[in-house]
């Protein structure tokens, strides 16, 4: 089973926690302070390690991030028991994406040839939030790899404008 998919319900939960405690944005900041953390290979081989109490654990997070209110203990204490502090930076994916669909809000990556102008990025914004019915944030990332145009993923959509992309439909429709 995926990563992501495992992840789910854990970031559904902490989601309805979150939104009982009217607390999205400290949430979000937590659960990017984590992923972070995990991200660590020190306190990941802690984390896989048999030696390494799942208090321990929490207690690190505590020392890095600060005080830690009962539900994120709570939080972090299910995870541990679980195996699943390794998830935490897949939940936190999770989250935001709940929280950019109640927000009507949608973080799109952009790979483009070239760096875009600030008209190109306000065009851009705007002509994506008439096609998916959201704000857009754009992640914007230059791949000169791509001759020209760009790629664009939100979520399970990805359209490819590149001009390599256009070159390798045309190879196919040929070939």
């Amino acid at each position: 089973m995926e990563a992501i998919t495992i992840s789910r319900p854990y970031a559904n939960a902490i989601f309805e926690i979150a939104q009982e405690e009217n607390d999205l944005e400290s949430w979000s900041k937590l659960l990017l302070k984590l992923s972070e953390c995990v991200a660590n290979s020190k306190i990941k081989s802690m984390i896989t390690s048999p030696t390494v109490t799942d208090g321990q654990v929490i207690n690190v997070f505590a020392d890095i991030i600060g005080e830690l209110s009962t539900n994120v203990q709570k939080f972090l204490a299910l995870l541990a028991e679980n195996n699943r502090l390794q998830l935490l930076t897949e939940i936190a994916v999770s989250f935001e994406q709940l929280r950019e669909k109640i927000e009507h809000v949608m973080t799109v990556d952009v790979i483009s040839a070239r760096a875009l102008t600030f008209k190109q990025k306000k065009i851009l914004s705007l002509a994506l939030k008439n096609r998916l019915g959201r704000y857009v944030t754009l992640n914007i990332r230059v791949d000169t790899g791509l001759l020209g145009g760009a790629i664009i993923r939100a979520n399970d959509l990805v359209i490819d404008g590149s001009a390599l992309g256009k070159l390798n439909k045309l190879a196919n429709y040929l070939g």
